[in-house]
């Protein structure tokens, strides 16, 4: 069979989104790249700012509610309709829930063929990157470096803090033949 989604997952600033544009350089076939930015930023604005939505703490942290998990599950489930029409998908997705978050992406994507890629990243090395973007909460990168790993079952690991993205995006290329 071949693959029909490639699934990145990592802490946030871990370089994923850079990875995503280079695998869609490498890539000899067109993959349409969604990410879970794209997701949050296409939420009301008022789900950023109650429980049932999405919440980022001073500290980093960041909590999630049943409207914003109503949500996500849609947005996987039309992720997967779009894959199951013949279109190739990069997702960039952060495993909040480590293990579970595997979970409900497998519910949604169901026999599909599946590329499963951690992207690691040294969590100080992360956090400069944070600072360097401007447009997360300080904390997070470091807070969600290990945790979204935990758990979760990959056919393929990067970790960028040495490596370029399209050096890993060559990897991840390489794989799938």
């Amino acid at each position: 069979m071949t693959t029909q989604v490639i699934i990145l997952n990592g802490g946030s600033s871990s370089g994923k989104s850079g990875l995503v544009r280079c695998l869609q350089a490498v890539l000899p076939d067109p993959w349409l790249a969604f990410g879970v930015d794209s997701f949050v930023d296409a939420l009301p604005a008022r789900m950023q700012t109650t429980d049932d939505g999405i919440t980022f703490g001073d500290d980093g942290s960041v909590s999630v509610g049943g409207d914003f998990m109503a949500l996500q599950a849609a947005w996987a489930e039309g992720i997967a309709a779009m894959a199951r029409a013949g279109a190739r998908i990069v997702v960039d997705d952060v495993f909040l829930g480590g293990a579970a978050s595997q979970q409900r992406w497998e519910k949604a994507l169901g026999d599909l063929d599946v590329l499963w890629v951690g992207v690691r990243c040294d969590p100080e090395v992360a956090a400069a990157r944070e600072i360097a973007r401007g447009d997360r909460t300080p904390g997070m990168a470091a807070r969600q470096a290990e945790p979204v790993h935990r758990q979760v079952r990959y056919d393929l690991e990067v970790d960028t803090t040495h490596t370029e993205s399209l050096d890993c995006a060559r990897t991840i290329a390489s794989y799938l033949g």
